[in-house]
């Protein structure tokens, strides 16, 4: 099982990287992302005689032929190591291509599922440039296959070995961005928080913490980009809602963001952020308690109930707040049979949620989606 490193603040100390590949023993390393730290990131990782190979075409919710692309580059190179700089797209592709490295004989889509690796990958290293999809952290990784269908790769091989988080790549990411894929993270914390069987002590409080940081500095990031301490609050909260979940899983909502982003072509965290609320409220008072506590976090008080309808209020208005809509255009009636197909396949039986879904009820709550 690979371990993800206590996560390490300040400017992206190329240095190090290099001497951790180094370390690790790598001498051809498979790298690709962010334009402005490559050729520092070139020349500290060839003064360690580690040479990289660079891929940069990993689009928005990564394709299936993206990753056998990022595969073959990787062998036809000679690499030995991965180095990844940028949001969850390429890290997911970098992660399910490390998958096919050391499982040629399995297609991703025959990976798709749970512990479906089973062998250790080699040196990954992730550099994340957004705060929302925690994959630096997590066990999971989600890429498009055939007719618009999203696999996750969830193996505890897929952890990174390191996570380095610097804010200052974080700067730039313009509001809308910044939003959605915070919005991501708060539903990583709420999902895993909600947890039936999974939860510890630990995930937990990461939930916990998750949860203040986001309600108080997404806010400031996305008004004031350039504040490096929302920044850094941001990548700690993403990161730990990563590894919150990456024990305690998800949940019905992300079944069902999953199958708007491969159909349509919705923004992961957006869908995450519309769907939230919808779903939280569906539960009722199945999940009043955890909610109500989560209210408590930032600052309701009153009755349990109160708390933890104030707390759906506080998501939406979070998101009206961000200028996240509440419902979506163009969701097709036609396309409501397969969505909740492809959803309770996903959630069932892996997603220890507080209610269970079955097609039926993942078609209603769908419905309660379209605008």
């Amino acid at each position: 099982m690979n371990a993800v490193a206590a996560p390490q603040y300040g400017g992206v100390d190329v240095g190090n990287i290099g001497r951790a590949g180094a370390r690790h023993g790598a001498r051809k390393l498979r790298r690709h992302g962010a334009d402005h730290v490559r050729s520092a990131l070139r020349a500290a990782l060839e003064g360690r005689g580690v040479r990289p190979s660079v891929f940069s075409g990993v689009e928005p919710d990564p394709s299936v032929a993206t990753v056998e692309k990022l595969t073959a580059q990787y062998r036809a190179d000679g690499c030995d190591s991965f180095l990844v700089l940028g949001g969850g797209s390429p890290i997911d592709a970098a992660k399910v291509a490390a998958a096919r490295v050391v499982r040629p004989d399995k297609t991703v889509a025959q990976l798709g599922g749970l512990i479906k690796v089973r062998r250790p990958l080699p040196l990954f290293i992730a550099v994340p440039t957004t705060a929302g999809t925690g994959s630096e952290a997590t066990i999971a990784a989600v890429v498009t296959g055939e007719e618009h269908r999203k696999y996750a790769v969830s193996d505890l091989c897929l952890i990174p070995r390191y996570a380095v988080l610097d804010p200052t790549l974080t700067l730039s990411l313009p509001p809308a961005v910044t939003a959605q894929t915070g919005m991501d993270a708060l539903t990583h914390a709420v999902e895993a928080y909600l947890s039936l069987y999974y939860n510890t002590r630990e995930t937990r409080a990461l939930a916990e913490s998750a949860v203040r940081d986001i309600f108080r500095y997404l806010p400031v990031a996305c008004r004031d980009g350039q504040s490096l301490t929302a920044r850094k609050r941001m990548l700690r909260a993403s990161f730990d809602a990563g590894c919150a979940f990456t024990r305690a899983s998800v949940g019905n909502v992300h079944a069902i963001a999953h199958t708007l982003g491969g159909l349509y072509g919705i923004p992961h965290g957006l869908a995450c952020a519309v769907t939230l609320p919808v779903v939280l409220e569906d539960y009722g008072a199945a999940v009043h308690p955890h909610l109500a506590r989560l209210g408590s976090l930032i600052g309701l008080t009153g009755t349990e109930r109160e708390r933890a309808v104030g707390f759906l209020a506080a998501i939406r208005a979070l998101n009206a707040s961000l200028g996240i809509p509440d419902r979506f255009d163009g969701i097709r009636g036609e396309d409501l049979p397969r969505m909740a197909a492809w959803a309770a396949a996903e959630a069932n039986p892996v997603h220890p949620v507080p209610v269970v879904y079955d097609q039926a009820h993942f078609r209603r709550v769908l419905e309660r989606l379209r605008a």
